[in-house]
């Protein structure tokens, strides 16, 4: 009995159950197996709990109680005797009367005094059958009588029971009645809670220290609050949410369908200038801001976030999860494996990476018969194609579904795809920088026959499966983008897919949790959205749609949906406009640009900014002119977000080495360059109360009048799309094209694929292509030496001079300070 309650209470088809059941089996444990929300009769320790505290709302009140007091009225100062009752049907009957003014008194049959009571009471409540030697003489005449056994809900109850008094024999029908009462009640209570519910949130508390403590100490010092918790103060139902230990939390999609109607909130972007080697904070700021508009402004807010990548985290870079007191917490959960997404993107990446290699060995060493016959094996005695070989069938134009009637030219084109190895852009991936693995030769076992060819790694987050991740819109839509990646040419110059392979179910199955944001919490106790990782440099650098989506129906029509784009806003703002809002349909209310002092001093002509060294005394000590030659790139990136015709506001991330006038100048400058808005911001150092005056001015950015546009249409030839970014975005002159990228274009608008918009791959410490090339370049002509297609994820990637996409590792790698002790467990040396 209990495991079918259990089985009935996830069921999200079922929303209320009733027992009917012996007498002998309604036990403590069985009545509270049910859960207290689809618990109709209302006899669980939850719901008798809520009814003794007078949580009228919450509870459900059981229907035999209910029918009882239908019955009676009238009661202030009355006394009503419980003979034979017990259990929880008792307890709630008491509870209701008492409240009702009437006092009560319970016995069993056997009490010594049962005739004394029965002879006083003003009401008498049967919760049992009657012994014989109990005589009805023993009630005064005209007292009520009421039975209200257990079984007067069975179906099986009879009114042929031998019972003089009315009340008896209609309690039955009644309870049934009111037992149908809070059947309704149940299902109006579902429908409700299905629907969009203000956020009930308690923010937690922060006592900045100064000098301010490392990032680990402050996450650390932070308690967080259960992840459960979060998910039900943000309108998250219980069934929408997978939890991983204490802090995280998958959101099922299924949220975006019941809350479908409800309202999007604002949609802010947070970009950046172009950066030094050591980042400008965009994370920090994104964060900060989240922390100021909901734990200060009192206004819901989510922060989207990228998943870091290891490759950084041990590299150089370091975390990503902010710093100071405007992060992620716990960031070392945040910046390790999280829930696995990464993981099973490799592994989904890896798997089609082993399925090419090994596709082109057997078609080599088979003839067409032997080769069919493998992949159309006969199993049990019945010869069957697999779904995805029926849908190859039907694009090769075949529309026979028995394997017996292909004739042998149906055979041979069905069964080879002919992968020409010369074309293969599909690369092994790892998620660490491993420089050795930029080139590599595979098939040099014995066991491959001689096949061997040259190929490469990259980092984990460069796979079109992480790009998929970022773009897709819904499980059918992502298994789709699987089907179509482009992973090589077969020897017609046709493109070969996945579908192709007959791998795309399989990835589907790898990738079914990773399509699920994670929930996770700031330093104050304020939702964030960690999903996706795509590099901006080498892809197109911002967080899922699915993530984003999600959290504009939570955070409700007032609220604000804050995500951060890569790099500089030349890099990440352009993809995110051009080819993130294209995929989504959404349509950002702001832009807010992040600089610093620190960025802007050395595109003014400061020395070179280089991670690990201490900065040079310009970076330390006032200099305004520096500053004031370095504002240029900041007008450049104001004048790229205007492009779009979004109102921008600049975020001037505030370092303690920073003096009033540099902060003051670097505001001046941007105000009269067209931002909305220039805020110095201290949350790194204060929190959300440091961002305040930053989430103020969104706010008001965000009530202005939005001219959105895309910068280019995606009817233009794909040389026209990548001019237009090169001059209008980056400044250059014009491209220049090398033969293997105008043969790439060529092919690739041969193949159809013309329409797609352009996700640049480019250095992102210079507006131009060359990383020494501060403030603003001009004049040059960018190079354009590869160029790419990710299919699946709907975007064509030119590669701009040298770009790398496997990072290495620098003389001293960030994991010489990364420490686990071995007592505490408590991971150490992480930024």
């Amino acid at each position: 009995i209990i495991n079918e309650i259990l089985r009935l209470n996830e069921d999200p088809n079922v929303q209320g159950l009733a027992l009917d059941l012996p007498e002998s089996l309604y036990s403590s444990k069985v009545l509270n197996a049910v859960k207290p929300e689809k618990d109709v009769d209302g006899l669980s320790d939850v719901n008798l709990g809520r009814l003794v505290r007078g949580n009228v709302y919450d509870c459900v009140v059981p229907p035999t109680v209910c029918a009882v007091m239908e019955l009676l009225d009238d009661l202030g100062g009355k006394t009503v005797l419980l003979v034979g009752a017990g259990g929880a049907m008792g307890a709630a009957l008491q509870c209701v009367l008492q409240r009702e003014g009437a006092v009560t008194v319970s016995c069993p049959w056997n009490d010594p005094q049962l005739q004394t009571k029965l002879h006083h009471a003003d009401v008498v409540l049967v919760g049992s059958t009657k012994p014989d030697d109990v005589p009805v003489s023993w009630i005064k005449p005209g007292t009520p009588i009421i039975s209200y056994s257990r079984d007067l809900l069975s179906e099986k109850y009879s009114n042929d029971q031998q019972n003089s008094h009315a009340a008896e024999n209609s309690i039955g029908s009644l309870a049934v009645a009111m037992r149908m009462q809070n059947m309704v009640k149940t299902m109006e209570r579902w429908i409700q809670s299905q629907r969009y519910r203000k956020w009930d949130l308690h923010c937690l508390k922060l006592q900045p220290l100064s000098p301010v403590p490392s990032d680990i100490e402050i996450s650390r010092a932070q308690n967080p609050k259960a992840v459960e918790v979060l998910a039900k103060e943000i309108g998250l139902l219980t069934d929408e949410i997978e939890i991983y230990g204490q802090t995280k939390a998958k959101v099922r999609l299924s949220l975006l369908e019941r809350l479908k109607d409800q309202p999007d909130g604002k949609y802010v972007l947070v970009a950046g200038i172009t950066p030094t080697p050591l980042g400008e904070g965009k994370s920090t700021v994104t964060i900060g801001l989240v922390q100021a508009l909901t734990a200060h402004l009192n206004i819901n807010s989510f922060a989207c976030l990228r998943q870091p990548s290891q490759g950084p985290t041990f590299g150089v870079k370091g975390g990503a999860a902010g710093g100071g007191y405007a992060q992620v917490i716990p960031m070392e959960e945040f910046n390790l494996h999280l829930t696995g997404d990464i993981h099973a993107i490799t592994a989904a990446n890896n798997l089609l990476a082993a399925a090419i290699d090994a596709r082109i060995l057997h078609e080599s060493t088979q003839s067409d018969k032997a080769l069919y016959n493998r992949l159309v094996p006969v199993v049990n005695g019945v010869r069957g194609f697999s779904a995805i070989q029926l849908a190859r069938l039907r694009r090769l134009g075949i529309s026979k579904t028995d394997p017996g009637t292909l004739t042998e030219e149906e055979i041979s084109k069905f069964a080879r795809l002919d992968i020409d190895p010369s074309t293969i852009t599909w690369q092994r991936v790892v998620d660490t920088n491993d420089r050795f693995l930029r080139k590599i030769t595979v098939g040099q076992a014995n066991t491959e026959k001689g096949f061997v060819r040259q190929a490469q790694f990259d980092i984990a987050v460069a796979s079109e499966i992480m790009a998929i991740l970022a773009l897709t819109t819904s499980l059918q839509d992502m298994k789709e983008r699987l089907g179509k990646m482009v992973v090589a040419n077969d020897k017609k110059g046709e493109p070969v897919t996945a579908d192709d392979l007959g791998v795309t179910g399989a990835l589907a199955v790898l990738m079914k949790d990773a399509i699920k944001p994670t929930l996770m919490q700031t330093l104050e106790g304020t939702p964030v959205f960690v999903h996706a990782g795509p590099f901006a440099n080498i892809a197109h650098g911002n967080s899922s749609i699915l993530a984003d989506k999600i959290a504009l129906k939570l955070v409700g029509e007032k609220g604000f949906v804050v995500t951060e784009a890569g790099f500089g806003a030349d890099i990440g703002m352009e993809k995110f406009f051009n080819i993130k809002c294209r995929a989504s349909g959404l349509i950002p209310s702001v832009v807010v640009l992040v600089a610093t002092v620190r960025a802007l001093k050395m595109h003014g002509g400061g020395p070179n900014v280089t991670s690990g060294a201490p900065l040079k005394k310009e970076y330390t000590e006032e200099n305004l002119q520096l500053v004031a030659d370095g504002c240029c790139n900041l007008q450049k990136q104001i004048q790229i977000t205007q492009l779009f015709g979004v109102p921008v506001v600049v975020a001037l991330n505030v370092f303690k080495t920073d003096s009033p006038a540099e902060v003051e100048l670097v505001c001046k400058i941007a105000k009269q360059s067209g931002a909305f808005d220039a805020v110095p911001c201290n949350h790194w150092s204060a929190g959300g109360r440091g961002a305040i005056k930053l989430a103020q001015a969104v706010e008001k950015a965000a009530n202005q009048k939005n001219s959105f546009k895309y910068l280019y249409s995606l009817e233009l030839p794909i040389v026209e799309k990548i001019r237009i970014i090169a001059q209008k975005v980056y400044g250059a002159q014009d491209i220049e094209l090398s033969p293997t990228a105008q043969s790439q274009i060529d092919r690739y608008t041969r193949q159809g694929f013309g329409n797609l918009p352009i996700c640049m791959a480019k250095t992102h410490l210079s507006l131009s292509h060359q990383p020494e090339r501060k403030g603003v370049p001009t004049g040059f002509i960018l190079p354009i030496s590869d160029v790419r297609a990710s299919i699946g994820a709907g975007f064509i990637y030119p590669l701009v001079g040298t770009m790398s996409t496997m990072p290495g590792l620098p003389t001293r790698p960030c994991f010489y300070d990364i420490d686990l002790d071995p007592v505490t467990e408590q991971v150490k040396g992480l930024f």
